[in-house]
């Protein structure tokens, strides 16, 4: 179980580093709407490898058989593994390579604010958008949210894959 584990969820891992980084060189030019769509696309993608992960597992290393509950464990793992690898990936991006991307992201951000929201609402949206930009701002803050949106999509994924691949 662990080499399924440590396999596919380097696969997932590499996976969206890579479809992040594709990303970043092509996507540069699309609204931040459409970059966020590609994003949990990417995120989607990615951990299709819980899936396959857990059907390798049952046909090749358990004679075609695999209960519920250890086809979860299986896919929690590589889910948990392509989410730190995501978070770690975020960090570096936010911090090292792209440093100015939370001030752009924001000013995006609080622009369609003004033209979308009334007059009387915008102080309370601005003051909520830079609550978010400040809590953003701390790197573990920013790790900790990016894996836990990879890792519970990555739980969804995992029970579905258990329920539809568990056989005893």
């Amino acid at each position: 179980m662990k080499k399924t584990v440590l396999k596919f969820g380097l696969y997932g891992a590499i996976s969206i580093c890579l479809l992040f980084l594709i990303s970043w060189f092509l996507l540069t030019d699309f609204s931040y709407a459409l970059q966020e769509v590609f994003g949990y696309l990417a995120m989607v993608i990615s951990l299709s490898f819980v899936f396959f992960g857990i059907k390798y597992f049952r046909d090749e290393q358990n004679q075609g058989k695999v209960t519920f509950k250890k086809a979860l464990v299986i896919g929690v793992l590589i889910s948990l593994i392509t989410a730190l690898a995501f978070g770690i990936l975020d960090v570096i991006y936010t911090e090292v390579l792209n440093p100015d991307f939370m001030a752009d992201y924001y000013e995006n951000a609080a622009e369609k604010l003004r033209s979308t929201v009334t007059a009387d609402q915008l102080e309370i949206k601005l003051a909520e958008l830079e609550a978010q930009r400040k809590m953003f701002a701390n790197p573990l803050m920013s790790f900790t949210l990016m894996a836990m949106t990879v890792f519970v999509i990555g739980f969804i994924i995992s029970l579905l894959s258990a329920l539809i691949l568990q056989r005893k």
